[in-house]
């Protein structure tokens, strides 16, 4: 039989980003434990509906670890306390009877807070924007084995790419720092052929625009990586940061060239 849970939240509540902020405190009674943080919410918020009160604003979306929406801070820790878990993956059962719970958005200044838990994100689409694709024109879909790729490349191309751009890594750095996620972006499209193309304009874009929304200094605390529910690696930072180099090295060189050729 499955346990039930009484909780007392302590819930940031914010009108917008112009507005200041409180805590809120609720009690969260019969909380099945087998229930997802999200859906304890989403109970709490019923109750407050039906009371005649504000509801609780939070993201989600596919409620699977997938789409990186609902993310927030619970108890101090982005995403909560389980390891490589997103908010819609943790579960009631993980806390226990009498729990008291503080939730809150993520904190930077490059993520504002739109209401409650709900920040704007926008500044990672921004970023991807600058450089995140393949714009070459490569014709009709080639013969898959014609471009062959090496393993472990495609391993580590599919290791960046599982970032799911939630926001987790600004919100446990200290500095909020988006290099995690930006390095995520830039490897998985550096380490396959179809991205060599525009390799050195893609990193030296994406972090200019990184850099111009206000997101702090990586200085390697690691927290990133904690914090990351896919466990993308600090690696690929150090791969970043050495592409960044010659990218702009290379322009050194060019430049130096008779007619800047």
């Amino acid at each position: 039989m499955a346990k039930t849970l009484k909780l007392k939240l302590h819930v940031w509540r914010q009108a917008n980003a112009s507005e200041i902020g409180r805590f809120e405190t609720y009690e969260a009674n019969d909380v099945n434990e087998h229930m997802s943080f999200l859906e304890m919410l989403d109970v709490v918020n019923e109750g407050l509906i039906a009371e005649g009160k504000d509801p609780i604003a939070f993201d989600s979306d596919c409620r699977e670890g997938i789409c990186g929406t609902c993310g927030m801070v619970v108890n101090g820790e982005a995403h909560g306390p389980r390891d490589l878990t997103t908010v819609c993956q943790l579960h009631m059962r993980h806390f226990e009877d009498g729990d008291e719970i503080t939730i809150e958005p993520w904190r930077a200044d490059a993520f504002p807070v739109i209401k409650d838990l709900v920040v704007d994100r926008s500044a990672f689409d921004r970023i991807v924007q600058a450089g995140g694709y393949v714009s070459v024109n490569a014709g009709s879909a080639p013969e898959a084995n014609s471009l062959p790729v090496a393993k472990s490349n495609a391993e580590r191309a599919m290791d960046a790419a599982a970032c799911i751009g939630c926001g987790a890594c600004v919100a446990a750095c200290p500095n909020a720092s988006a290099m995690l996620f930006v390095s995520a972006k830039v490897a998985h499209l550096a380490l396959l052929p179809q991205g060599q193309t525009e390799r050195w304009t893609r990193v030296k874009r994406m972090v200019a625009q990184m850099d111009a929304e206000s997101f702090g200094h990586c200085s390697n605390h690691y927290e990133c990586m904690t914090a990351c529910p896919k466990g993308i690696d600090v690696e690929f930072i150090a791969r970043l940061n050495r592409d960044l180099y010659i990218a702009y090295l290379a322009d050194v060189e060019r430049d130096d060239k008779p007619g800047g050729a």
